[in-house]
């Protein structure tokens, strides 16, 4: 007598964990309050230092719904994801960080949008959530987007950019892929610091007829002030940032859909990543003096991504915003410096409120 199949759930949640055990029982348990129940979650320990993947294992143990994935060395966050990917069994795959949390009828939402309009990823809004050193919540920055069901491939290029300038596009545990269409197209997540997640979308979203993009807020999305806001330092901060931007304009011109609003908004995110990184400049361990800081400006006015978008950028909101771009599209160097400047010493010594202001409250 043949053996029966195991009947395959709807969506797979992949959850990559390193160090993460004053957390990962919330993320899972947030699943298991779900009152969707047909689901299975990977949990692929990535040589995880600490308990967090015994803490899994003991998940796993009253639910046969987990799995546990061991790497026998550690691989990084893209590696961790295409595990998940080759040993998801759903439907429809979803990369959720197991130091956060969602609400407890996402999946039921998910599902619902899907039987509408089978698109082949479905998005939906976060809370940003900002704690202090001591791990006491501070507040909440909601970003919810406005729901639509794409079925014109056109209308939905048309809404990328603008969800790029809410933050959402570049977000990989804000969307729900389609497993099947992922696996066809052979994508991947790619070994790039800080970007991953903007790279697979940008791949991911090239050929898409279909998109799902939910009005509400369920996802959770811890912001640590030690973690995120202070003592990193990443040398290639403004290296990356700057092919975020790049990718994204050569998206839109693959597109024919690189507008004078596309230039706008893409020369005001660039214009962000740019005084990031003068702020980031005026760090010590940047090893850059301000003779250095002052070179690296002005070679920064010569290059074409900067050409092609700073001159068309316009700051929608912020005054702040308004006044750099005027900076950068005058080249004026020492103004631009002075103001990298201000923003580190306000990150440096008023890292809350810093994170207000760049959250945008």
């Amino acid at each position: 007598m043949g053996s029966v199949k195991e009947a395959e759930p709807y969506f797979s949640i992949v959850m990559p964990t390193f160090g993460v055990e004053n957390y990962i029982a919330k993320a899972i348990k947030s699943i298991q309050k779900q009152d969707y129940p047909d689901w299975e979650i990977i949990v692929v320990d990535d040589c995880s230092p600490d308990k967090s993947a015994r803490i899994a294992e003991r998940a796993a143990e009253t639910d046969e719904r987990i799995r546990i994935v061991h790497h026998k060395e550690n691989q990084g966050l893209s590696a961790a994801r295409n595990t998940g990917i080759e040993e998801a069994k759903g439907k429809y795959v979803w990369f959720m960080d197991p130091d956060d949390y969602v609400d407890s009828d996402i999946l039921r939402q998910v599902k619902a949008s899907l039987e509408e309009n089978q698109a082949e990823v479905v998005m939906f809004g976060l809370n940003e959530e900002y704690y202090d050193k001591k791990g006491s919540l501070q507040y909440t920055h909601s970003i919810c987007p406005s729901e639509s069901l794409y079925v014109n491939q056109e209308e939905l290029r048309k809404a990328v950019i603008h969800l790029e300038r809410q933050t959402l596009y570049g977000y990989a545990w804000n969307k729900i892929y389609n497993l099947e269409y992922i696996k066809k197209n052979r994508l991947k997540y790619k070994n790039v610091k800080l970007i991953e997640d903007i790279v697979f979308n940008i791949q991911f979203f090239m050929d898409i007829k279909r998109l799902n993009i939910l009005g509400i807020a369920p996802y959770h999305y811890a912001k640590r002030l030690d973690a995120n806001l202070t003592n990193k330092f990443v040398p290639e901060y403004f290296a990356v940032h700057r092919k975020r931007i790049e990718l994204l304009y050569h998206q839109h011109l693959y597109w024919g859909m690189c507008t004078e609003e596309v230039r706008e908004i893409l020369g005001s995110l660039y214009g962000r990543y740019i005084f990031s990184a003068l702020e980031r400049n005026c760090d010590e361990r940047s090893g850059m003096r301000m003779v250095q800081r002052m070179h690296w400006c002005r070679r920064l006015f010569k290059q074409e991504l900067f050409c092609e978008l700073i001159p068309a950028a316009k700051a929608e909101d912020s005054r702040i915003l308004a006044m750099a771009l005027i900076f950068l599209q005058r080249k004026r160097a020492c103004l631009c410096l002075l103001m990298g400047r201000g923003i580190y010493i306000v990150r440096k010594y008023l890292p809350m409120i810093y994170s207000k202001i760049k959250s945008g409250r």
